[in-house]
């Protein structure tokens, strides 16, 4: 991994540094947070503190957290509850502890303290408002929601059209090739999911030298894809076909089992979406495997195919490799600044359901504000 320092992440994510700027006095907030604790989380993290934010952080993802951006966060003055592949009752005990904590307002990257809240019948913190990052979480939110304004910004055209349908393509191959030392060159690339992600990483797997298909249950999303030049249908016709198969759908199980049994001889599994259940992967356990590189794990079916499953099916792009590019990811965390200022702001106000984050706070971190 590179090693990126504070002051270097700094000085190449001038936006996110002036949208901290436009932040309110914090003094008297509560902000409980759930991300990604990568290094270039740390300049918002800072930033929230300095404006006098009472912060509590804890991981979306286990898989993704980096220590050294935990123990950075804490001498920033966060409480931080959470570490590298820490065990699944460890994690759900860090969002319960998050909650315990009384916060005044939700920052999440997969609506994990929200989703804890409506399924376990909890009692409810003093919560105003809440933002949600991705479309995973604004999934978990359908049906059931709390007595609060929760801001969408994976919607937003510069989240969904920069971050989720550029970045997360690129960072992926890039974390791929850098790997295993493969390219996608005389390989058959199969995308599960044409969303903004699936098609970012359909684009990219073209562009880098691949043979792309792409399967999707979306009747309109199929068509889109066939549309846009690529062989499109069912994962179940297509997976045995495929050389490399990359999920970006924010599903559960969207590569099951039944259909990694009958995978090609060689095939990569990779994971590009926000939680690691989208490649089914717990019936992997009782087969005979062996760790072929740091990241990649071969495992040998009852076929006596072998397939190569990368970075344990982890997301790729931030378990295999350092994520989006700080100047790319730049725009995306101005973004989140500003939306953390809505909440605690105007946008405690909102009635309680779901909004999209309002044009006028995200257009402040946009390049026409440069």
């Amino acid at each position: 991994m590179t090693e990126i320092t504070p002051t270097w992440a700094k000085a190449h994510m001038p936006r996110t540094a002036r949208a901290v700027e436009n932040l309110p006095d914090m003094t008297g907030i509560r902000l409980a947070m759930s991300m990604h604790l990568d290094m270039k989380m740390l300049p918002l993290v800072e930033g929230l503190a300095s404006r006098g934010a009472a912060l509590f952080v804890t991981t979306c993802n286990p898989a993704t957290v980096r220590n050294e951006v935990v123990d950075a966060m804490r001498a920033a003055g966060a409480r931080v509850d959470a570490y590298k592949n820490m065990p699944e009752e460890d994690w759900r005990a860090a969002i319960r502890a998050g909650l315990d904590w009384g916060p005044t307002h939700l920052s999440e990257m997969g609506a994990d303290f929200t989703h804890m809240l409506l399924s376990e019948g909890m009692a409810m913190p003093p919560i105003k408002a809440g933002l949600e990052a991705t479309g995973s979480g604004i999934n978990r939110l359908q049906g059931a929601l709390p007595p609060w304004p929760i801001f969408n910004w994976d919607d937003l055209p510069v989240k969904e059209g920069l971050h989720n349908r550029h970045m997360v393509g690129l960072t992926t191959w890039n974390a791929f090739f850098t790997r295993t030392l493969l390219s996608l060159h005389e390989k058959t690339v199969l995308v599960v999911g044409y969303g903004s992600v699936g098609q970012g990483l359909a684009a990219s797997a073209r562009a880098f030298g691949g043979t792309v298909m792409v399967a999707e249950i979306d009747p309109a999303r199929l068509l889109q894809a066939r549309y846009d030049g690529f062989i499109a249908g069912s994962v179940e016709a297509l997976a045995p076909l495929a050389d490399v198969i990359v999920t970006g759908t924010g599903g559960h199980h969207v590569v099951p089992f039944s259909v990694i049994q009958r995978l090609k001889d060689g095939c990569f599994l990779l994971n590009a979406g926000h939680r690691i259940d989208e490649i089914e992967l717990a019936p992997l356990a009782d087969l005979p495997k062996t760790k072929a590189l740091p990241s990649v794990t071969t495992y040998r079916l009852a076929s006596e195919n072998c397939i190569h499953l990368f970075v344990d099916g982890a997301m790729a792009n931030l378990v295999g490799g350092e994520g989006d590019s700080l100047n790319a990811f730049d725009m995306t965390l101005a973004v989140m600044a500003e939306g953390i200022g809505h909440i605690v702001g105007d946008g405690a106000s909102a009635a309680s359901g779901v909004h999209l984050l309002p044009r006028t706070v995200w257009e402040r971190a946009c390049p026409s504000a440069s």
